[in-house]
């Protein structure tokens, strides 16, 4: 049976599912990684709920709307959320970066402080979490969705319109050794043009669901 991860190896490749109009469903990788890729006319939703009440929640969402969208709709994802008590920020563009040989002509400092902010936030996140600092910058490393390796990178406000964003962004794919998964707001036009003159590119949108609370015992599409 197709996993999460065979699709997201697949399409690291440029093997993606077929522009078919229609929507995979796969269980979720682990507890925490639950959500919805949207790859050019096919949509995959990763999650544990019974794939019947998915495909139900999906013809709900496509009354009246643009059935390739549904899987991203707000109406789609809200019974989602609704449905398995998750949460999320936002809808994010996915990109990836094939490895890059060499090393990064930025000078990195490994930095291993549970206290710091960002470490925090990517461990909650993320598993076998690896940052470095640079002047001006951070750039992180870890397990995320399927096993995939993710990168963050953050940039001072006072040191932005000088590249450090790009070079950290190809460090990463110096450190790598293999693809690496960027996910990007859709609205931060700053960084998506980092990562993509950094060679990412883009392969789809993601909402990624977060644990929460509580777990809804019915849905109104139901």
């Amino acid at each position: 049976m197709e996993t999460l991860r065979d699709i997201l190896d697949a399409a690291a490749r440029g093997a993606f599912p077929p522009a078919d109009g229609r929507t995979t469903v796969v269980a979720q990788p682990s507890e925490r990684d639950a959500g919805v890729i949207a790859f050019t006319g096919h949509s995959v939703v990763f999650t544990d709920e019974d794939p019947r009440w998915v495909r139900g929640a999906l013809r709900a969402a496509e009354r009246g709307s643009d059935a390739l969208a549904a899987a991203m709709s707000p109406r789609f994802l809200t019974a989602l959320l609704d449905r398995t008590g998750r949460l999320t920020d936002t809808v994010d563009v996915l990109l990836v970066g094939a490895p890059l040989p060499g090393t990064p002509g930025t000078p990195l400092r490994a930095l291993d402080d549970p206290a710091h902010p960002r470490v925090r936030s990517s461990r909650r996140r993320r598993d076998a979490v690896r940052v470095w600092t640079a002047d001006g910058g951070l750039l992180v490393l870890g397990r995320g969705v399927a096993g995939r390796l993710e990168v963050a990178v953050e940039v001072a406000e006072e040191h932005r319109h000088r590249g450090l964003g790009r070079a950290l962004a190809t460090a990463a794919r110096q450190l790598a050794g293999e693809p690496v998964w960027a996910q990007v707001a859709a609205g931060n036009a700053r960084s998506m043009r980092a990562f993509q003159v950094s060679g990412y590119r883009p392969v789809g949108s993601e909402a990624l669901l977060r644990p929460g609370q509580r777990k809804m015992p019915v849905c109104p599409s139901e």
